[in-house]
């Protein structure tokens, strides 16, 4: 099978149909220099790059939305493996092929299109800076979730490439956004029918790249780093970036909520949140409830739910048309809290304007939108000092406050890789004080799950990394060495 990661460049010849003579040349003849030159060839150069765009764009949802995300919340608390496939998956039985696709569509589906639209139309800013933002968002995600990574022999004649480094690559891909954030700085929105997440909006993107650049830092433990940069990133929901399905109601098949798509074909009933920990904080009526005289989290709870059983009896998150979120307001906001809190700065302040965009209807959908059922008010100091609403147990303030904005990350997250990834930050970091404490998936696993494997496909082929380290290995921005 072959790897995704070896010969990109040649991959740029897939269009091109070569033609090979056999020509008998006598010493005097000169040779035509368009000889083997087909007028009627169509190369890479002759499509538009904005069809590129749209290939990066599609594969980098799936790397988003798809099967890892699925398994990262069954890491975490968020979702229940019930049978099949994703019962295995939930039990920790987890193979290497289950890294193919997500794996192929960041190598061969995002940078295979991001690198052609860089190099045929360098001076293009808005187009360049837009696939650097793909490029980051794509290769910074494999890099969080599985450690070392190949990115800076990819494209390249190296048949080989090797595995860098979790730091370096992370450090890569954050001077990508910056080199974004200037193209972008310099160039004019323009309507864009083939950027399917922002048409174009320069704003929009920069936004998104400086929320990147915050997640980046924060999982390094850069506090100080993700604050400044969270500080220009995206300001509302309005700018969220997000998979928005956009088939019609009518057909049966099509574009849809990928999570709705898997229960509407052959996976009904094999995986949900029922009984999910993430559920029991949401729900009134269990002992581990995180509302409170200040908050009602009935209306998230129900909008959460999902019936495990059916695509089509979905009216919340997997709603068949419901957006997937990938680089979002809630998470800016929310790295701007912890951030703030580590820091010195104002981290109340910021979860409270958060906490004001859930009383206004926050993620909901206007299906689970019902006032009564929503409440969000603002805290003061006082609810996390000893004994307050949010310190039965007597912790510090500090500790208290960075609790709850951690809890709310971990609920927010619902749907994306914040969850696990803040799950594995904290432990390596040893602030297990702060980690909302979901359980262990079955009674014979005795630790949490470190890292998301490598694809088959590339430990069959690439000689540089034949076996990979395990659930287990801790990576280097989570504690490993």
């Amino acid at each position: 099978m072959r790897n995704p990661t070896k010969g990109l460049r040649s991959m740029k010849n897939k269009f091109s149909l070569i033609m090979i003579a056999s020509i008998m040349l006598l010493p005097s003849c000169e040779i035509p220099t368009d000889l083997n030159d087909n007028p009627n060839e169509i190369t890479l150069q002759d499509v538009d790059a904005n069809l590129f765009l749209n290939g990066a764009q599609l594969a980098n949802i799936m790397l988003q939305n798809s099967h890892l995300n699925r398994i990262t919340g069954m890491f975490s608390g968020q979702l229940i493996g019930y049978t099949s496939l994703y019962s295995n998956i939930y039990g920790y039985a987890l193979s290497t092929v289950e890294s193919n696709d997500e794996w192929n569509g960041c190598y061969t589906g995002v940078l295979t299109n991001t690198r052609h639209i860089r190099e045929t139309v360098p001076d293009d800013k808005l187009l360049v800076g837009i696939a650097k933002v793909i490029e980051a968002h794509a290769v910074g995600t494999l890099a969080i979730l599985m450690g070392d990574v190949p990115y800076s022999e990819v494209v390249s004649e190296v048949e080989d490439p090797k595995f860098d480094s979790q730091v370096s690559v992370l450090s890569a891909v954050t001077s990508l956004l910056d080199g974004a954030i200037s193209d972008l700085g310099s160039a004019s929105s323009r309507s864009e029918n083939y950027d399917i997440y922002y048409g174009g909006d320069k704003d929009n993107w920069l936004a998104a790249a400086y929320t990147l650049k915050a997640r980046y830092a924060l999982v390094q433990s850069d506090y100080a780093g993700a604050l400044s940069a969270a500080g220009s990133g995206i300001s509302s929901s309005a700018g969220d970036m997000n998979f928005v399905p956009r088939g019609d109601a009518a057909t049966s098949e099509g574009d849809k909520n990928l999570f709705n798509a898997i229960l509407a074909g052959s996976r009904a009933g094999d995986l949900g949140n029922n009984g999910s920990y993430l559920l029991e904080l949401l729900n009134d009526s269990t002992a581990n409830y995180r509302g409170n005289a200040k908050t009602n989290e009935t209306a998230r709870h129900n909008y959460y739910k999902i019936d495990e059983n059916s695509g089509d009896g979905n009216l919340g998150v997997i709603e068949r048309f419901e957006p997937m979120p990938m680089v979002t307001y809630f998470e800016n906001q929310l790295i701007k809290a912890e951030a703030a809190a580590r820091t010195g700065a104002d981290g109340l302040g910021h979860l409270n304007d958060y906490r004001a965009w859930l009383a206004s209807g926050g993620r909901l959908n206007a299906t689970f939108h019902d006032s009564a059922s929503i409440l969000y008010e603002a805290y003061d100091a006082a609810d996390f000092e000893s004994g307050g609403m949010e310190n039965s147990d007597g912790v510090s303030a500090e500790t208290a406050l960075l609790r709850e904005i951690i809890e709310e990350r971990y609920v927010s997250g619902f749907g994306t890789y914040m969850p696990f990834n803040d799950h594995r930050r904290l432990r390596g970091d040893g602030e297990t004080a702060l980690i909302p404490p979901f359980p262990l998936n079955t009674s014979a696993a005795t630790e949490h799950v470190e890292r998301i494997p490598y694809a088959q496909d590339e430990l069959t082929s690439n000689s540089n990394m034949t076996e990979d380290p395990g659930l287990y290995a801790k990576t280097k921005v989570n504690g490993g060495s």
